[in-house]
């Protein structure tokens, strides 16, 4: 099997996916000619033609109503935003239009197309590229909010998120694009959308991540080896909808919790998991669930960003806090 970064897996999966099905098209700024500005795209405008893989104008609005007309009449979108941050004029489209069209045609009609965007923080951009921003899509009926953090795991969710016959809004962690290499099958398969994945087997506290945030928490997790601290880690990968039993059957081992995401505290995801702990899994608790999360700013400029980003560090101290508690 060839080894793939993430980067490399969003490629060979949209390829792959062309190849299969003549409807599957692509599109968004600079995603033609260039290949996006990480590259993700790049020479499908020369494998496929201009109609199947082109540039569109500065106007994200515009690009999703696009893909809307395009899913409506048989074709299989993938549109990308180039920052998740510029994904607000496209707003009113996404919950609008994309969301409530299987409800507003009482299932008449469904829109299959995949909202791909780079996502997080991490990589010092500038103009504030590096929002967080799950959770203002998760909080929509009729999305499905899907955010990978290996390149095995990116093919096989994008290619669930492909075959969907609903919306998915993908989100990609462009801090771990490139960040390291995994053996990926050139064959199709899937990896279904809402199923979580046990990271690595523990009993004594249950650690939840998704994107770059599973990498950080296993480098924190090596800074604990001489701890007697075993950890379970459990990589959400599906943030709605959401393995709720998943992590319910390992709170119930563990009897302690704790969610690590980059996106901001207040109405966070962390907050929806711990609700889901605390309706289902209270009386196992030995003590409180708790949330490390992004701080409640807008995340800072290239100076400032590694003051906001979560290291492994305060991962590890927080651990032991709860571990200890």
């Amino acid at each position: 099997m060839p080894l793939m970064t993430i980067i490399d897996a969003v490629k060979n999966t949209i390829d792959q996916q062309m190849e299969l099905n003549d409807n599957v098209v692509t599109f968004g700024e600079d995603v033609g000619f260039e290949g996006g500005v990480f590259r993700a795209t790049k020479g499908l405008q020369q494998k496929y033609g201009k109609e199947r893989s082109f540039d569109t104008p500065l106007a994200e609005s515009a690009i999703i109503g696009s893909a809307v007309g395009m899913a409506v009449n048989g074709l299989i979108p993938i549109p990308e935003i180039q920052f998740s941050g510029f994904v607000f004029p496209a707003i009113n489209q996404i919950i609008t239009h994309v969301a409530r069209y299987r409800n507003r045609t009482k299932g008449t009609y469904s829109l299959p197309m995949v909202i791909r965007m780079p996502y997080g923080g991490g990589i010092r951009a500038l103009e504030h590229h590096s929002e967080s921003i799950e959770s203002l899509f998760a909080h929509i009926p009729g999305l499905k909010v899907v955010i990978p953090s290996t390149p095995y795991d990116t093919k096989g969710l994008l290619t669930a998120a492909i075959k969907d016959p609903d919306p998915v809004i993908f989100l990609e962690p462009k801090r771990i694009y490139r960040a390291f290499k995994q053996e990926v099958p050139t064959e199709e398969y899937i990896v279904p959308i809402g199923k979580a994945k046990v990271v690595q087997q523990g009993d004594t506290i249950t650690v939840v991540a998704w994107g770059a945030m599973v990498r950080e928490v296993e480098n924190a997790i090596k800074l604990l080896e001489n701890e007697k601290i075993n950890v379970e880690l459990i990589d959400l990968r599906t943030i709605q909808p959401y393995d709720k039993q998943t992590l319910i059957n390992s709170v119930k081992k563990t009897g302690r919790f704790l969610v690590v995401h980059e996106a901001y505290k207040s109405y966070g995801p962390g907050a929806e998991l711990i609700a889901t702990i605390n309706e289902q899994a209270f009386l196992y608790l030995e003590a409180p669930p708790t949330r490390l999360a992004g701080f409640d700013i807008t995340i800072p400029l290239p100076k400032g960003e590694h003051h906001f980003i979560i290291t492994p560090k305060r991962i590890a101290n927080e651990i032991k806090k709860v571990s200890s508690f």
